[in-house]
């Protein structure tokens, strides 16, 4: 038996969560790469062509497009072309939804070394 689920039956809620996870896995594939994110923290101090960014590390350049693409692809950077030269430039709001998971993860935790602190204390009040 197959079950086929079509996301247009579930609230907008749900939607977007799902789009918010796509876009997240997006961007957290897309920084798993030293090199990606060699090129992310350079164009974070300003816009650099392609071959400016490809010098530091000896890649053909089809293999170092490769890169470009998927950072393009989940819209951490943006090029464009004027005659022959390709320059990129970072989309720093794009950086939001890794910069919001790590926000909310970070407050987790906060909050749960509070409650353990708590406990400690509690416990440690009990023993004496």
């Amino acid at each position: 038996m197959k079950i086929v689920c079509h996301m247009e039956n579930y609230p907008v809620i749900v939607r977007h969560m799902e789009n918010y996870s796509l876009a997240l896995n997006d961007v957290f594939h897309a920084l798993a790469d030293p090199t990606r994110r060699s090129v992310i923290a350079r164009l974070g101090g300003g816009s650099a062509s392609i071959k400016e960014l490809a010098e530091p590390f000896g890649l053909g350049l089809p293999s170092f497009l490769k890169h470009i693409k998927v950072l393009e692809s989940c819209g951490l950077i943006a090029s464009i072309k004027i005659g022959r030269v390709r320059t990129c430039e970072l989309r720093r709001d794009n950086l939001a939804a890794a910069e919001k998971w790590f926000d909310e993860q970070r407050a987790a935790w906060a909050s749960r070394y509070e409650n353990l602190d708590d406990l400690l204390t509690t416990m440690k009040g009990e023993e004496k």
